[in-house]
């Protein structure tokens, strides 16, 4: 690998690693500030922590994805470290089995279909608004 083009992707993964580390740690302090589930399969737990933390990672998603183009960077930082770290898909995928291992089928079954349309309409919402917010810049 040449020196310009590594010193250009340690760049890109130090972007990258600056957007995840403050959403590690927004994503530790959800779990730490909201009160404690009784159960570790209980679908309210799930739904207070894990949920949120996705659906909020996907309007910020969708909100990057209209970004100028002048901003394609910004997609490290936000897209890949930031959102990749906010939300929780191998999480989500660990509760679902589990509550499909403890016997919960309704529990998991919400848990794995509801976040897929609540997701999309989540980046959709972030698009929509993106596109307001930068034509506004634009007039």
């Amino acid at each position: 690998m040449s020196g310009p083009r590594l010193l250009r992707e340690l760049g890109d993964l130090a972007l990258v690693a600056a957007g995840a580390v403050p959403a590690a740690l927004l994503r530790w302090q959800l779990d730490l500030r909201l009160p404690p589930s009784p159960s570790p399969l209980a679908l309210q737990a799930w739904l207070d922590r894990n949920l949120p933390a996705n659906l909020l990672a996907c309007l910020l998603i969708g909100l990057l994805l209209v970004q100028p183009p002048r901003r394609a960077r910004l997609l490290l930082w936000g897209g890949i470290g930031f959102c990749g770290s906010l939300s929780t898909f191998s999480t989500w995928m660990l509760q679902v089995t589990r509550s499909l291992q403890a016997g919960l089928l309704p529990q998991g079954l919400v848990m794995m279909l509801l976040p897929l349309p609540l997701g999309l309409a989540c980046i959709c919402l972030g698009q929509w608004l993106g596109r307001r917010r930068w034509a506004v810049d634009r007039d």
